[in-house]
């Protein structure tokens, strides 16, 4: 009898810290595979919970979210993202607690941190607000993020020698070429990318001037092409690797000033530059 308690209090505590949402719930839940499908292209007002299924606070939210999850259906859409097994996708929407509860509204690139109360009915009444919000900024013209995604920067002349890269388009620009490529990683609410945004812009248009675009820079937004994050190990932003051909990517590790890029461009131009001809030069002599 001891033995069977035992193995049904194993499987109770196994259960618990296994899952918290099961396909039963109103949450829907999130991963790598369908984060940028159902959220980012999605024109629905979404409320997103990173949760850990060991923490104590996410447990006791738990019966509180799947009540609004519920109280919303149809409305707005309630998920729930296993951040401690999902970890890079926790990272690119810099989840440093649990739990944290992010709303993906206009601009599903800059979804904001939901600071309020962890009652459903507090929940509810951001989201109704947010939801609010919502319907006057597309009133107002302010679509925000109801493309694909695929432009996380706004576009202009500054930025015009950057190239935008995406799942779709990496491979065949940057891994089928022969050119080196500088590619940050970027998430469009890191402050640091913000700050590194006009010395990247600046950098491209003189390196591609001297270099006579032989040496590239690229911009892949992290949040929405999550293939690559994944496949390039992206656990912080901005992250700048520099890919050559034939050779696995590497680290840029130096400074972000356009000086400091253009240097490191300039650097990479000449290692890969072919080595000048040899011209036969004939001396005639005369006698």
């Amino acid at each position: 009898m001891a033995r069977l308690v035992l193995g049904l209090m194993s499987c109770t505590l196994f259960v618990a810290v296994n899952g918290l949402y099961s396909s039963s719930d109103d949450v829907i839940e999130l991963t790598p595979s369908n984060f940028n499908r159902e959220v980012i292209q999605s024109d629905s007002l979404w409320l997103v919970e990173f949760y850990a299924p060991w923490c104590g606070h996410c447990q006791r939210l738990t019966p509180e979210w799947k009540k609004v999850a519920t109280a919303l259906k149809d409305v707005v859409k309630v998920g729930a993202v296993d951040a401690d097994k999902h970890q890079s996708l926790g990272g690119q929407y810099g989840v440093q607690g649990f739990p944290t509860i992010k709303i993906f509204g206009s601009n599903k690139n800059r979804p904001e941190d939901y600071q309020g109360g962890r009652t459903g009915e507090a929940i509810v009444d951001a989201a109704l607000s947010a939801l609010r919000q919502l319907v006057k900024d597309r009133l107002g013209g302010r679509g925000g993020g109801y493309s694909s995604g695929k432009q996380g920067r706004s576009e202009g002349s500054g930025k015009k020698d950057v190239i935008e890269l995406t799942d779709d388009t990496f491979d065949k620009n940057v891994l089928d070429s022969e050119d080196v490529w500088m590619v940050e990683f970027y998430a469009p609410w890191c402050g640091h990318c913000k700050n590194l945004e006009p010395e990247w812009a600046a950098a491209a248009t003189e390196v591609k001037e001297q270099t006579k675009g032989k040496v590239k820079l690229a911009a892949v937004d992290a949040t929405v092409n999550q293939v690559l994050a994944s496949r390039y190990g992206i656990r912080g932003f901005p992250t700048i690797k520099i890919f050559q051909k034939g050779e696995s990517p590497v680290d840029y590790d130096g400074g972000r000033t356009r000086s400091d890029i253009v240097t490191r461009a300039l650097d990479l131009f000449s290692d890969n530059a072919p080595p000048p001809e040899l011209l036969e030069v004939n001396l005639v002599h005369r006698l």
